[in-house]
């Protein structure tokens, strides 16, 4: 266990930084267009592109994962016909996307005004070729933490958010807000590279494509169909916070779009620390029967979350006026921006917790074999409790419900799945 401490903490110190690259990027753009039109185009072109990564990504990597210790193939070839898998679909989906960018924009962001469905359509075109490498990143990294490659996978991310930030901003001068689609290209590019040359200089595996009938390439996709879905049910919390703010005063997108990544940048440090080191630990311990050391991995992660976060949901709920402050009033991010911005990242502080234990303790299902029911429970939560609440209040409330909705919905899903595992498996 100290091992994997140790591992956790390097871990978690390559993503906080990756992850302040991250955030450094909304803090450059709130500097350079504040809580307006522009700054929602931007959040709201992203939506879709980043929704289709961590979606198709995250599952087909999750269940890779999962079936990656088990697999009857052999692993050179197995790889391969995986890699080639990945490739396929995310171009695949990426072109339907970039084909059909008019129909699909104006139908999940209903609210556009002529002038904004301009800007974000031409974001969108810049930033949906990126998704094919992102899924493909995302699929490499997994590949690398199976080999306990752990830092290679962590600094890809670094690379991508630096990149992302580092050519946007300056771009900006001439291009304006269409820099962010350009750099959003070129930041996935330089994060595809770097993972690719790092695979092929550990000698790992050749990721040379190749087509053929495989049992285990099938498993996959069998175990990550339900995966996808709860991903998506999860994803869709970004989705309807676009919708739900649009139809509300202009900036508000944006200021919910700072809110939600501001509350995000401490729980996914940590939660992505721990999961990242204990999934594929989680999945080969599963694969021997090792039940014992699987309850031990998911109480010491679940007490490792609470010990991380609490503190952080403290410090961002007592002090969030300060922070969003220090953090965004510069440039074009006035006392306007602030104060719309702060009461929404106050209560969206609240659901750090519970965010990070859902996705850690829905890695001990998919462990199980059972893939289907967080998918429900999901549903459940972020499609029916979450969207309730938000039009319930939202017109007492204003865009705090929004928060609100994510906080409650979170923490009902969070308790589904922990009296579900400890029943059924005694976690």
């Amino acid at each position: 266990m100290s091992k994997m401490m140790k591992i956790i903490g390097t871990v978690a110190i390559i993503n906080i930084a990756a992850r302040l690259f991250g955030f450094l990027r909304e803090v450059v753009i709130g500097k350079q267009f504040g809580t307006s039109a522009a700054a929602d185009a931007i959040a709201t072109a992203y939506t879709i592109p980043n929704f289709i990564y961590l979606v198709v990504g995250g599952g087909l990597t999750t269940a890779f994962i999962s079936v990656y210790h088990s697999s009857k193939t052999d692993k050179a070839i197995f790889v391969r016909r995986m890699f080639t898998s990945v490739l396929m679909a995310a171009t695949i989906i990426t072109v339907l996307a970039v084909i059909f960018a008019g129909p699909l924009l104006r139908i999940a962001f209903n609210d556009l005004t002529p002038s904004q469905f301009e800007l974000t359509y031409t974001l969108f075109l810049w930033m949906m070729p990126s998704t094919i490498i992102l899924v493909l990143s995302t699929w490499m990294s997994g590949l690398l933490n199976l080999n306990d490659k752990f830092k290679l996978s962590s600094i890809a991310i670094l690379v991508y958010n630096a990149a992302f930030v580092i050519i946007s901003a300056p771009l900006v001068k001439w291009y304006g807000p269409t820099a962010y689609g350009i750099g959003a290209l070129l930041g996935a590019v330089l994060m595809g590279v770097f993972l690719f040359a790092g695979i092929k200089k550990s000698k790992l595996y050749s990721l040379k494509p190749t087509l053929g009938k495989s049992e285990d390439v099938k498993r996959v996709w069998i175990i990550a169909l339900p995966i996808l879905l709860g991903g998506a049910s999860m994803q869709f919390y970004a989705f309807i916070h676009r919708i739900a703010a649009a139809g509300l005063s202009e900036g508000v997108i944006s200021a919910v779009n700072y809110a939600s990544k501001l509350s995000n940048f401490p729980q996914a440090i940590m939660m992505t620390a721990v999961t990242t080191v204990i999934y594929p630990m989680l999945s080969k311990k599963e694969g021997e029967g090792d039940n014992e050391t699987v309850k031990k991995l998911y109480k010491k992660g679940m007490l490792l979350l609470a010990a991380l976060i609490a503190p952080a949901t403290a410090v961002a709920y007592f002090f969030a006026d300060p922070l969003v402050r220090l953090i965004f009033e510069r440039g074009e991010f006035d006392e306007a921006s602030v104060l719309i911005t702060v009461p929404i990242f106050k209560v969206f502080a609240l659901s750090m917790f519970f965010l990070a234990a859902n996705t850690y303790v829905t890695r001990f299902y998919y462990a199980k074999g059972n893939s289907m029911l967080p998918v429900i429970f999901s549903l459940i939560s972020v499609l029916g409790i979450n969207i309730a609440i938000i039009y319930l209040f939202i017109d007492s409330l204003g865009p705090t419900a929004i928060a609100y909705g994510t906080v409650i919905s979170s923490a009902i899903n969070l308790l589904m799945l922990v009296i579900y595992a400890r029943v059924k498996w005694k976690l």
